[in-house]
């Protein structure tokens, strides 16, 4: 076993563990156009995506994630760098991994292909697995110490990227789903409930499981959903990384209202309901972190 794979598991059963936050928005600060393939910028702008793990790192991160989302040959292929699946994963893990080093732990971030599964679409079963090895290979190719499956709504989608992932030899395995508020509780898009999500993952070999993003959820919905999710899950680790609230269009921009100390005090609740990684999505900044980081590690 991968010994940096083994320590995390050990520090994991230790103490709460510090994801890092969003990416998208931190390059899009730094100049990539709304829309543009961030994943592109491993290679054509290396140095801007190394400073975001590096303002996390700074910021108290355990984990930082590669800029690696849309990295299956689907999404890729959106962008014309459907064939270059290989080349931008192992870029986006290296570059974490040199910002790394031996202070955190690197996550190869792995995002829903993009379309439908059969019977809902047109996407074969084969074929997607196929797509999720490939990337899920590269990042492990580039040092990436454990896979993250993230933003999931179909658990099925969910099962066959962490079965990809645990067949080309990831060790560690997260996964989690993006939730959002129903007349029954909290379901994915494709409305299934944490319970469901939770044990398809794991049924599938995942070593940690939990919730993302979320679409109109506040941080006291993600505080609840955290309830849910460690209930379902056991024994099993719960990773939670709210959005730093709901996004508002202002003069023409993106905002996300939740200030870094209302965002820390509220994952200090989550982590006290049993969640045991705690991090950020989407608006979620370094500050966000930091100050998360401040309180959990105290």
């Amino acid at each position: 076993m991968n010994p940096r794979t083994t320590a995390l598991r050990q520090e994991l059963a230790r103490r709460p563990l510090v994801c890092d936050g969003a990416t998208g928005t931190q390059l899009q600060l730094q100049g990539l156009a709304p829309g543009a393939c961030g994943e592109l910028w491993c290679v054509e702008q290396p140095d801007r995506v190394q400073q975001v793990h590096r303002n996390y790192l700074a910021a108290g991160a355990d984990l930082l994630t590669t800029n690696s989302f849309g990295g299956t040959s689907y999404v890729l292929a959106g962008h014309g760098a459907g064939a270059r699946v290989r080349e931008i994963n192992v870029a986006a893990a290296r570059l974490a991994r040199a910002i790394a080093g031996d202070r955190a732990w690197v996550l190869g971030d792995v995002g829903p292909f993009g379309g439908m599964l059969e019977p809902f679409g047109d996407a074969q079963h084969d074929e997607v697995i196929m797509a999720f090895c490939e990337q899920a290979a590269a990042l492990l190719e580039g040092g990436a110490d454990a896979i993250l499956i993230e933003t999931m709504s179909d658990p099925v989608e969910a099962a066959l990227a962490v079965a990809a992932a645990k067949s080309v030899g990831a060790e560690f395995i997260f996964a989690t789903y993006a939730f959002q508020q129903s007349a029954s509780g909290y379901r994915t898009m494709m409305g299934t409930t944490a319970a469901e999500a939770v044990a398809a993952a794991i049924d599938a070999g995942a070593d940690a499981v939990g919730a993302n993003c979320g679409t109109e959820l506040s941080l006291a919905d993600y505080e609840k959903l955290t309830t849910e999710l460690v209930t379902a899950a056991g024994a099993m680790p719960v990773i939670v990384q709210p959005n730093a609230g709901s996004p508002k269009l202002i003069d023409g921009k993106i905002h996300y209202a939740t200030t870094p100390a209302d965002f820390a005090a509220t994952a200090a609740r989550f982590s006290a309901a049993g969640a045991r990684i705690v991090g950020g999505c989407c608006g979620s900044t370094p500050a966000h972190i930091a100050a998360m980081a401040a309180l959990l590690k105290r």
